[in-house]
């Protein structure tokens, strides 16, 4: 006979890593277009980041929006976070902890370079209110690389959502 009380367990456990990758995925889709206030509901209010192997680290959610708006407001900077592969381990019933396969392209049209990283996210997400935040996030690269894009002759920009946009900055 099934046991109701570990069956609704179960599938609040299902509800909730659904509800992770769903945080992860908004996290991603809000950088790349630039949607800064849903990018910042993605975490906690003192939500801590060490980006780019511990050479960028932040405290609390002003800093965070600091930086990542420093960095990536401008409209000729822009590119492609995609995250793969969630391993997700549930540390409590309001506490987990994530693993996800990054890949990002970056394009600089300014500089008209292009830039490609490989690295892997480590999350640690807790659940307030009945919502999943971001509490830690860090990236390690695997490798980067960065090419100028007037060296591939053939390689042109057909389309740009942030092209017909002004700085902020």
């Amino acid at each position: 006979m099934v046991d109701l009380n570990q069956l609704e367990a179960r599938i609040r456990r299902l509800e909730d890593l659904e509800a992770i990758k769903s945080l992860k995925y908004k996290y991603f889709r809000a950088l790349d277009m630039k949607q800064w206030d849903e990018f910042a509901e993605c975490f906690t209010e003192d939500a801590c980041t060490s980006y780019s192997d511990g050479q960028y680290q932040f405290q609390g959610i002003y800093s965070i929006m600091k930086f990542i708006k420093r960095g990536l407001a401008r409209y000729h900077f822009f590119g492609l976070h995609h995250g793969h592969h969630p391993e997700i381990t549930f540390t409590s019933d309001v506490t987990a902890k994530g693993v996800w396969a990054l890949y990002n392209y970056m394009i600089d049209t300014q500089e008209d370079k292009s830039l490609l990283i490989n690295a892997y996210y480590q999350d640690e997400y807790v659940k307030s209110g009945g919502t999943w935040k971001i509490q830690f996030t860090s990236y390690h690269r695997v490798f980067e690389e960065s090419w100028l894009r007037r060296d591939v002759p053939s390689l042109k920009l057909d389309m740009n959502i942030f092209a017909s946009k002004t700085d902020p900055l």
